[in-house]
């Protein structure tokens, strides 16, 4: 009889480790969308982005005891995509959260579902004040607008430049609102409302800037900002030197690619811009982990974007954990009060309006890469 009662035991606790087992396994994970472009004109600030995203969960793949599961969706660089993308994060994977997107106009049109839906998202690097303004669920990584185009006008001024030209992309929010704040930072500076001398447009996926180049030369203008993305950067800088002008040409994050230079060559060289981090000047102690981690997964330095993409991820699943739970809107509140978390792109504080208080970084093109000059504090 004990023999067959200690069978029946062992029994029943080889029945009881495999159900435990099968539990575990069956643990719901944690469900989080994300929405990049990785196809389409802003396609090279997206895959950058997702690669800094994969690294984050390979580093950190679960939360509150709970495996962590990505679901990714293209916004195909559009704005209506990202409507549908955010939509299909939200209604068909169930996502509690999401993370995206490059790009103001696909943040502000996905944000718009997020928002109604009432699942807390938040932006990498999209810098138009409009992606957050008036929204409970939006929030951003990374500055605004306003500061990055005083820190460019400020900086154009710094250089002894008293005449500039603005190249604008007026089928897109980020390129209109980023000249807006240099133009008036600027005008402000110099103290002259006729110093901006020359204020020429063009639309998305325009390839000749020949007659905006020529009008911005015979402007008598000392630089060019160029408040776009980077393949439209490398462009102009092509076609500007082409024209025989020398002037300094002057950006934005969004220009922070390897394409800018890939594409724009020698013309490319000189170009100053603002950007968020830079692999020469680490902001934290959490960004030396991270370049090395980075080179060691993909055997190259990360940008920009790849960073921000790291960030994101990592803020997003501190604030889940100090939730204590998947709950959207006690993620959405622990995101609200976020203070002095240690990113890799510099200190992160989320302030009243989802916004993120951190430092700006100036990069200029030399010899093919891009070389750290300077960090502005806001």
């Amino acid at each position: 009889m004990r023999r067959i009662s200690a069978c029946v035991a062992l029994i029943v606790v080889a029945m009881l480790t495999v159900l435990a087992g099968g539990l575990s396994a069956q643990v719901e994970p944690i469900r989080i969308g994300v929405c990049e472009p990785m196809t389409g004109a802003m396609a090279a600030g997206g895959q950058m982005t997702w690669e800094g995203i994969l690294l984050a969960h390979e580093m950190t793949p679960e939360v509150l005891g709970r495996p962590i599961r990505l679901f990714l969706a293209d916004n195909k660089s559009d704005p209506v995509e990202s409507a549908n993308a955010v939509a299909k994060l939200i209604d068909q994977d169930k996502v509690i959260a999401i993370i995206g997107s490059y790009g103001s106009s696909n943040s502000m049109a996905g944000g718009d579902v997020a928002e109604k839906a009432g699942i807390p998202m938040i932006t990498d690097s999209a810098t138009n004040p409009l992606v957050t303004e008036g929204k409970d669920y939006m929030f951003r990584a990374c500055f605004i607008d306003p500061f990055q185009g005083e820190v460019m006008a400020k900086y154009a001024y710094g250089e002894g430049i008293r005449k500039v030209a603005i190249l604008i992309d007026v089928a897109q929010d980020y390129s209109v609102g980023l000249a807006n704040y240099f133009e008036a930072t600027f005008k402000q500076l110099t103290g002259d409302a006729r110093s901006v001398v020359a204020k020429v447009a063009y639309n998305t996926g325009d390839q000749d800037f020949s007659a905006q180049l020529t009008q911005v030369i015979n402007s008598g203008a000392e630089a060019l900002f160029v408040p776009g993305y980077f393949g439209d950067m490398a462009l102009v800088a092509k076609q500007l030197r082409a024209l025989g002008s020398k002037i300094l040409l002057m950006g934005g994050d969004a220009i922070d690619a390897p394409e800018l230079v890939i594409i724009g060559g020698e013309a490319a060289e000189g170009i100053v811009f603002s950007t968020f981090y830079s692999a020469e000047a680490p902001a934290t102690p959490e960004a030396q982990k991270f370049v090395d981690a980075f080179k060691a997964k993909y055997g190259k330095t990360p940008n920009a974007n790849g960073a921000l993409g790291y960030d994101t991820y990592n803020i997003l699943v501190d604030a889940i954990r100090r939730a204590g739970s998947d709950d959207p809107k006690a993620i959405r509140d622990a995101l609200a009060n976020t203070v002095d978390f240690p990113a890799v792109t510099g200190s992160t504080t989320i302030d009243e309006s989802g916004n993120a208080t951190k430092d700006a970084v100036l990069l200029r093109v030399e010899d093919g890469k891009f070389r750290y000059l300077t960090t502005i504090k806001p």
